[in-house]
């Protein structure tokens, strides 16, 4: 399959269970099936059962053990669907949404979504070249103050924070943090810029004085003098991530507890990461294929 998906082709291709089967086995599997236990390649095909079964060892296994799509009641054809819809949704896609679409109830909607979130986990490769950070602040009510220093102490008590950075013409990398503080914000930009990078540019809040060293320079705008763009500095690259976010929250998700802000934050980074990618929509499902089981009570579990 080398043509880039989309709605209809999906339904064309995987309207039945043994086309997601034969589809799902030839991307866990490359080089044929093997077993699970003892990873013997001689496997009798258990076909009414849509199993297999070790000729070396006996062992019993589907395509979905060990999978994130272990232990599972959804067919797979509504699997393909949540996928197509989360991967190539640019704002996201809400459980209420795919209750209506899958013909679900909301508890298997959300549950549904959530392993596939858990999935799109975000790339740990290093930011090169010109990398923009900023922080932004999500959840909580924000009320109407006339007072700016009273608006933005508000929203620092009652809201999450959430740092990020961007190399230009690359990737974005998007963590919550406990405050927006030197340290905290230094050790996230360590975590994620090379130390070879070129350039970071932000605005002219104080957490990112010092992040400069000999390979890469520090330059900043200052917006409370209305300073936006000098020459190449500017951070809107960075401020649109935040915008398409919002956008996300506001249109498809509504509010983001903030127990689980992290997971929807790897969805959207993943996503982002990947709006060139016309494979998208394969390259989630292998990440489905290779993700751990996520049970329903660790979902849920009080943090």
């Amino acid at each position: 399959m080398t043509a880039a998906m989309n709605l209809i082709k999906l339904v064309e291709q995987f309207s039945n269970e043994d086309a997601c089967h034969a589809y799902l086995e030839e991307l866990r599997w490359p080089d044929g099936v093997k077993c699970l236990r003892c990873e013997s390649p001689k496997i009798a095909r258990l076909a009414k059962r849509k199993q297999y079964e070790c000729g070396a060892c006996g062992y019993q296994f589907s395509v979905r053990a060990g999978t994130i799509f272990h232990d599972s009641h959804l067919p797979l054809w509504k699997w393909f669907v949540a996928t197509y819809l989360i991967c190539e949704a640019k704002k996201g896609v809400s459980a209420n949404q795919l209750k209506r679409t899958l013909g679900v109830s909301y508890k298997t909607a959300w549950y549904l979504c959530h392993r596939i979130r858990s999935a799109m986990t975000q790339d740990d490769a290093l930011l090169t070249g010109i990398v923009e950070a900023d922080e932004t602040y999500v959840g909580g009510k924000l009320g109407g103050f006339k007072d700016r220093k009273d608006s933005a102490r508000h929203r620092r008590e009652n809201k999450t924070v959430v740092l990020g950075a961007i190399e230009r013409g690359g990737q974005v990398r998007l963590r919550v943090a406990p405050n927006a503080k030197g340290p905290t914000v230094k050790k996230f930009l360590a975590d994620v810029v090379s130390d070879n990078a070129e350039a970071i540019y932000t605005d002219s809040h104080k957490s990112y004085r010092g992040i400069a060293d000999k390979n890469t320079r520090h330059e900043y705008v200052d917006h409370s003098a209305d300073e936006w763009v000098r020459g190449a500095v500017h951070t809107n690259t960075v401020e649109s991530v935040w915008s398409l976010f919002d956008r996300g929250v506001i249109g498809s998700y509504h509010k983001l507890s903030k127990k689980h802000l992290p997971a929807y934050l790897d969805e959207f980074a993943f996503r982002f990461n990947n709006r060139g990618n016309p494979h998208l929509f394969r390259d989630t499902l292998l990440r489905l294929v290779d993700a751990d089981a996520l049970p329903y009570s660790a979902l849920t579990a009080h943090s």
